[in-house]
């Protein structure tokens, strides 16, 4: 602890940014140090998990110690390490947890282990301090897309009612201690593809390359929403489950289609109409879910909240039913090491506390 604020440093590796930071109460950000390996896979047009392992492996002492630096602190300044323990490529995860647990022994440091989706969640706290739950939390990226009712930061006298409109989500479990029960609920999810797995599928068949997300959002400001149109995928009435692959599989059949008979694609007008079913399907399910469950604030998650038209298409549809929108920048939107610190503050303060022989997790139930 510093001048009376609780540190903790957080360590992200859970695909392919090694990041850490450190946070002063939760939500200042005094030091966010983020490494990517966009450049790395890019020549495959995805993630490799052994090479992103591998060069966490060669960086993450690195970005751990300048996140130290930058934030002007000593390791014995930390009150706590926390680390991202899963979802993510378990070898990654490994990587930043292992150092986690190193650097928490050699230190003497409590150690914290981070749901990365949480993460996620919390990195909505650091640039809006009115945010306070209840709130609902629309979580969309490569590998996630939720909408989440968040009921509090983690504590198991929780108050704020539950809601009934969808079912938690599967996965494994972690070693949470007997003091905690889940304060947020997965109100729907997708059932196959995420949003942002959809967006890189289209950006390689259109021939974008690799990050798909940013290029596709890109090149739609040029074509026409109107031109193609995809089917928006609604699922069964009363379901806020999400299904993007049949409209990924629709994208790739219209492209082959028009290059058989030897027409060359519009990729401007292609982006801007896909673009345009992803973000209806999107905005009318999670303000459905506002409506449904009555929360005041929405936080937008993931890094398919950095899309442009995403944002400003849910910021019209708050703005006319009084709903308070909630985005972070785009540094927080994409995988990062401040949120993982924010999270972990908040169950660093309710007194979790994890064992070095806490485990990595591919898939991890929210």
């Amino acid at each position: 602890m510093m001048d009376g604020k609780t540190l903790i440093l957080g360590i992200e590796t859970s695909c392919d940014e090694t990041a850490a930071s450190v946070t002063a109460d939760g939500r200042t950000v005094l030091s966010n140090i983020i490494a990517s390996q966009i450049d790395v896979h890019k020549v495959f047009g995805g993630v490799v998990p052994e090479i992103a392992a591998r060069h966490h492996l060669t960086q993450i002492n690195g970005i751990t110690a300048e996140a130290l630096r930058a934030a002007s602190v000593q390791i014995e300044d930390i009150d706590a390490v926390a680390a991202t323990m899963g979802p993510g490529l378990v070898g990654a995860v490994l990587i930043g947890l292992a150092t986690a647990k190193g650097i928490a022994f050699a230190a003497d440091k409590p150690l914290i282990g981070v749901h990365h989706i949480r993460g996620h969640i919390f990195a909505a706290f650091l640039e809006h301090p009115e945010l306070e739950p209840p709130f609902l939390a629309l979580v969309v990226s490569g590998g996630h897309t939720s909408l989440v009712d968040v009921r509090g930061y983690g504590r198991s006298d929780v108050s704020v009612p539950a809601v009934s409109a969808g079912r938690n989500e599967p996965g494994g479990s972690a070693p949470l201690g007997g003091a905690f029960r889940s304060d947020m609920e997965v109100l729907g999810r997708t059932r196959d593809d995420a949003a942002g797995e959809a967006y890189d599928k289209t950006a390689r068949v259109l021939g974008l390359g690799y990050p798909g997300g940013p290029k596709v959002d890109a090149l739609a400001k040029q074509g026409n929403p109107d031109a193609v149109h995809f089917k928006r995928v609604m699922l069964e009435d009363g379901t806020l489950d999400f299904s993007f692959s049949g409209l990924k599989t629709a994208v790739i059949n219209h492209v082959h289609s028009l290059r058989q008979a030897g027409t060359e694609p519009n990729a401007s007008d292609i982006a801007a109409s896909f673009q345009q079913a992803v973000i209806d399907v999107l905005a009318e399910k999670t303000m459905d879910a506002l409506k449904r469950t009555g929360r005041a604030s929405l936080a937008v998650c993931g890094g398919v909240a950095s899309n442009s038209a995403l944002r400003t298409r849910l910021a019209d549809d708050c703005a006319r039913a009084g709903i308070r929108l909630c985005v972070p920048s785009p540094v927080y939107c994409t995988d990062n090491a401040a949120m993982i610190a924010c999270a972990g503050y908040y169950d660093y303060k309710n007194g979790r506390r994890d064992g070095l022989g806490l485990d990595a997790y591919a898939t991890l139930g929210l």
